[in-house]
């Protein structure tokens, strides 16, 4: 049987700071635990909160959910054994629709590890996991956690690192399947078909870019290499850091205007939710198309799907959703230019071990005592 304890000082804020946590080996020592840092507490003025993992005994054997593995890759990606025997790994393959759903699967874990914004851990869910401890989110920035709820529960809250390219590089398949109808071209070829299509070339076009950030920036790279005219907009954004990166600054009426090819690369926050509209699809070239691999709500589905279906603009390539998985009888699923990939912007198996291993060294350092890369309110 293990003893642990765990420093915890409380803030004025409410936040927590973990000091360390240590480990005996006893038969029957939870009183004499006690009194020993009792003393401790008394003359440091730190405030001890007993818990099943701060002071008390517990089985070695705690349970580690991973969720949302849809691959069935999460364990061939990283050194999960190291975590055993003393903890019970467990992954979940598909998702976990409703909030019911989730408190239900994971009302035993102490430990969870989310991938990215998948399943959602409001304030109400996570009263209600009761034996959570520790929730790793792949990534630093999760908006889907909340994470004041977490703090005042008690419960640590830990990011992982994260590769940027994967989404940039993604976004460029998207925007040369969209050029040269691949995806069509090659569902006819395999029904016995040969050139359906006539294509268009990127060199000469106009790229615009909805945030030139980490990942817009990288995006402006591929279009120079792909010599087109490279143009930017935000609200941010100034005329210096476009400059810069050899793009021009315009406003956001020109960037819809005049990009023949519109790429969405910035967070979504309540100022971007809805930013892009009916009227900036409205005054897109019906030759343009749109590209959104950052998140679905930042752009209005609905006039989205009215723009494609009334042929407003020659089509769009989308990564992300309003609602993930998509419904399988949602409207975009049947629309014929659009090109449908299933939020695979991260998706790759150098990102996942990144995310991976991160989450291991997350577990090993919480149960040390010595979290890290955790995640506080803003």
């Amino acid at each position: 049987m293990l003893y642990f304890a765990m420093e915890i000082t409380v803030d004025s804020d409410c936040s927590l700071k973990f000091g360390k946590m240590q480990a005996t080996e006893a038969l029957n020592e939870s009183e004499r635990g006690s009194k020993r840092f009792q003393s401790s507490r008394e003359k440091s003025g730190i405030y001890w909160r007993q818990s099943k993992f701060q002071i008390g005994a517990f089985d070695t054997d705690m349970r580690l959910a991973i969720l949302d593995d849809y691959q069935k890759a999460a364990l061939a990606l990283a050194d999960w054994d190291g975590l055993r025997p003393g903890v019970e790994i467990q992954t979940f393959h598909e998702t976990l629709a409703s909030e019911d759903a989730v408190a239900e699967a994971l009302a035993e874990f102490e430990i969870v590890v989310a991938m990215r914004e998948r399943t959602a851990f409001r304030r109400t869910l996570l009263e209600r996991l009761t034996k959570l401890r520790l929730l790793v989110t792949t990534g630093m920035v999760n908006a889907s956690i909340d994470l004041k709820a977490a703090v005042e529960r008690g419960i640590v809250v830990c990011g992982t690192d994260s590769l940027r390219h994967p989404t940039a590089e993604l976004t460029w398949g998207l925007i040369l399947a969209l050029a040269r109808s691949i995806p069509r071209e090659d569902a006819g070829m395999r029904r016995g078909g040969w050139q359906k299509t006539v294509g268009i070339g990127l060199h000469g076009k106009v790229l615009g870019i909805l945030g030139l950030g980490k990942l817009g920036s990288q995006v402006a790279a591929y279009g120079k290499a792909f010599q087109m005219e490279v143009i930017a907009w935000s609200e941010n954004l100034t005329v210096e850091r476009a400059n810069s990166m050899g793009v021009r600054r315009v406003d956001k009426q020109e960037l819809f205007l005049r990009a023949d090819f519109l790429t969405v690369h910035t967070v979504l926050s309540k100022r971007t939710r809805g930013l892009v509209g009916p009227d900036d699809l409205a005054a897109m070239k019906p030759a343009a198309y749109l590209i959104n691999t950052s998140r679905g709500p930042i752009v209005d589905e609905r006039a989205l799907v009215a723009a494609l279906e009334g042929h407003k603009i020659a089509g769009a390539a989308l990564d992300v959703y309003d609602q993930e998985p998509l419904p399988v009888d949602h409207p975009l699923r049947r629309l014929e230019n659009v090109v449908l990939t299933p939020h695979l912007g991260y998706v790759t198996a150098e990102n996942y071990r990144v995310f991976y291993s991160d989450a291991v060294e997350n577990v090993h350092a919480f149960l040390a005592g010595n979290p890290i890369r955790v995640l506080e309110p803003a």
